[in-house]
């Protein structure tokens, strides 16, 4: 039995070395871990008239300050290719999910300049008390590596440029 005991004990250490061995190893080629961001705005108008501004894919030409020119490609799901007012840039998003009851749309990019991958995000307007809704966009993107603040400082200005727009948009 003591035989036994002992040779269990060396392999059980023998199995948490390995174990760290491979922990210490990957390290160094982890993927960049996920990141997310979320902004919200209160706008003086109800959900139903925010969604049927915000709400159609290519809606997002008229309320998103950056944003000049949305070509939809007509399919479904549906996928758009954004083009910045000064023709520098443009962004391929295709629809991922659609709720029109619940006064939201998801989508993800298929290409864009932003220093991100594997971005998904979603856009939803929320009902808060009379003639009054929050507009919330969210995403989940993993930055480039040494590019983590260069991301966030993107995205988070179109946010939050988007955002401001839709709440001057209903100014009363």
């Amino acid at each position: 039995m003591k035989k036994y005991d002992s040779t269990a004990s060396r392999l059980l250490v023998s199995v948490r070395s390995a174990a760290i061995c491979t922990l210490g190893l990957g390290v160094g080629v982890m993927p960049a871990s996920a990141a997310n961001l979320t902004r919200s705005i209160e706008v003086s108008s109800a959900a139903a008239e925010v969604w049927s501004v915000i709400g159609p894919f290519c809606a997002i030409k008229d309320w998103l300050p950056p944003v000049g020119q949305c070509i939809a490609d007509g399919k479904s799901p549906p996928t758009r290719t954004l083009v910045t007012r000064d023709g520098k840039a443009s962004f391929v998003e295709t629809q991922t999910a659609r709720n029109d009851k619940d006064y939201s749309y998801s989508y993800a990019f298929l290409s864009s300049p932003l220093p991100v991958s594997q971005y998904k995000s979603t856009i939803k307007v929320t009902a808060k008390g009379e003639g009054a809704s929050v507009v919330t966009w969210t995403g989940i993107y993993t930055p480039d590596p040494g590019r983590e603040k260069e991301a966030v400082d993107a995205l988070g200005g179109v946010y939050d440029s988007g955002l401001a727009a839709i709440r001057d948009r209903f100014k009363k």
